[in-house]
């Protein structure tokens, strides 16, 4: 069984755990944590592009749960509307990763640019929107969003990734109602649920570094338990602007994405 840690200079494995921690905290505050962890994971020499995916989800489950949990613990969300969407999300995801196996993601970053800009001018010029939960959908329907959500966004994860728990708060918070502190909580749920459905799929194909995942697994975890408690003391403001912050991230990074691949 390889580790992944035989050929790591002490340097680039410090440069993980800071990664993984950091990666960590936004993920429970907002997510879009793979943003820092993905680029250090291809640090590291001899690592192929599955190897380092496949690793980002393993080290990425530890911090989902136990934000997670943290966020159940302390917010109780309500688990009738997020153990769906986590379901579906866990199939989602697993179809996205069996198709990212077949078509390049460059297909459709322009799509998710385009969508993230939306989302951000939609959450920086309405500033009530999330502050307090106002549900907008009662009854079967309620599920039903949910559900389609959790599939949309599950599939998105396993084909790209990054931005995952960013779409998963703005959705919660823009289609269903939710204030942005019960849908971080929610929304740490279902992507735990998307990691582990892309996990499945890597599996089998002997993809994951052990002892490099567990690593990374355990600085995600720190990250994420901190994260999950400076989001619940600061509250749903905080959230919002840190949200602004990631998603501001996330059109830079793919959009330069786009650009390098227009040259290639």
């Amino acid at each position: 069984m390889v580790s992944g840690l035989e050929s790591i200079q002490l340097g680039t494995l410090i440069l993980i755990v800071v990664a993984g921690f950091a990666a960590g905290w936004v993920d429970a505050v907002v997510g879009g944590g793979g943003l820092i962890q993905l680029p250090a994971m291809l640090l590291v020499p001899g690592i192929s592009p599955v190897q380092a995916l496949a690793t980002n989800k393993m080290g990425s489950i530890f911090g989902t749960t136990t934000s997670a949990v943290t966020y159940y613990r302390r917010v109780r969300p309500d688990l009738r509307t997020a153990l769906p969407m986590a379901v579906i999300a866990l199939a989602g995801s697993f179809g996205g990763a069996v198709l990212a196996a077949t078509l390049p993601a460059s297909v459709f970053k322009p799509i998710i640019v385009a969508a993230l800009v939306a989302v951000a001018l939609f959450t920086a010029f309405r500033p009530a929107v999330g502050e307090l939960t106002r549900l907008r959908h009662e009854g079967h329907r309620h599920y039903v969003v949910a559900c389609l959500i959790g599939a949309v966004i599950g599939f998105y994860d396993g084909l790209i990734g990054p931005g995952t728990g960013s779409f998963l708060v703005i959705a919660l918070v823009s289609a269903m109602g939710y204030a942005f502190l019960e849908a971080s909580a929610k929304a740490k749920i279902v992507n735990m649920a998307t990691n582990a459905g892309a996990l499945i799929f890597f599996l089998p194909h002997g993809s994951l570094l052990w002892g490099l995942g567990l690593v990374l697994g355990l600085a995600n975890m720190a990250g994420g338990y901190l994260g999950a408690r400076t989001a619940v003391r600061q509250g749903s403001r905080f959230i919002r602007i840190v949200f602004l912050i990631v998603v501001a991230a996330l059109i830079l990074k793919l959009g330069t994405d786009i650009w390098q691949d227009s040259l290639a």
